[in-house]
């Protein structure tokens, strides 16, 4: 941790527009447009692959989000330069949501291939997904759990740049291996080479079992995904000795 580099600087001020934006312009949803919605939904856009890791969605989101990105990407900009910087942030990003957005379509076309298989008709399922309504007779086949899960795959955008974040997490455990942290609910400082694994194993497992230790309404597999995609990244360029941009 250190002084405020040049892209992070700009990378947390744009963050902080838009969240004050979306918090403060009365009538206008930006979330509609920026957030990642699933690729089924009406609101879905391209470019929100990339505009969703600028919007948040609360104070205490933005907020754990810009420490972290200052404290763990600002040695690594300091090490790297800009450009090198922000292809690395992008990249993670994009990583992460393409690996969130893919897990949530496996998911989501395995319960509307059951209810069909169940006999419900399409529009039926659309009338689920768009309203939340359905024949309470269908709870004796499949799981109202499922059927939840299926709606807010659906309806539910995907917000902020955690998928990023958790990909500096890893670079930065792998460029400074002994450097110590901690938890704010933890407070015992740990080897980032040990603390970054247990944090990321720790998003894995809620992501699989549906127990979220650290709270709802989080993208679990984004997590994962950005971590992944740092992992390659970062083996890639140790492999290849990857030069600084200048």
């Amino acid at each position: 941790m250190g002084r405020l580099t040049e892209a992070i600087k700009h990378l947390i001020i744009l963050n902080v527009v838009l969240f004050a934006a979306s918090s403060l312009l009365p009538g206008i949803n930006l979330g509609n447009w920026l957030a990642l919605y699933f690729p089924k939904n009406e609101h879905f856009g391209l470019w929100q692959f990339v505009s969703h890791m600028f919007m948040h969605g609360s104070l205490m989101h933005i907020i754990f989000n810009m420490y972290a990105l200052w404290a763990f990407g600002s040695p690594l900009e300091q090490m790297w330069g800009r450009n090198k910087f922000l292809f690395f942030y992008f990249s993670t990003g994009l990583g992460a949501a393409f690996i969130y957005t893919g897990v949530n379509y496996f998911q989501f076309n395995g319960v509307y291939n059951e209810l069909i298989n169940l006999g419900m008709e399409s529009s039926e399922i659309q009338n689920l997904l768009d309203f939340g309504r359905y024949n309470s007779d269908i709870l004796t086949q499949i799981s109202e759990k499922r059927l939840v899960n299926f709606y807010q795959i659906y309806n539910t955008p995907a917000v902020g740049a955690s998928g990023a974040i958790y990909g500096v997490l890893v670079a930065f455990g792998m460029s400074f291996p002994n450097a110590k942290l901690a938890l704010i609910f933890f407070p015992v400082p740990i080897s980032a080479k040990y603390f970054i694994p247990v944090l990321i194993g720790l998003d894995l497992f809620s992501g699989v079992t549906g127990f979220s230790i650290f709270g709802g309404g989080i993208a679990h597999f984004a997590h994962v995904g950005g971590a992944i995609i740092g992992f390659i990244m970062m083996q890639y360029w140790k492999k290849n000795q990857f030069k600084r941009w200048n």
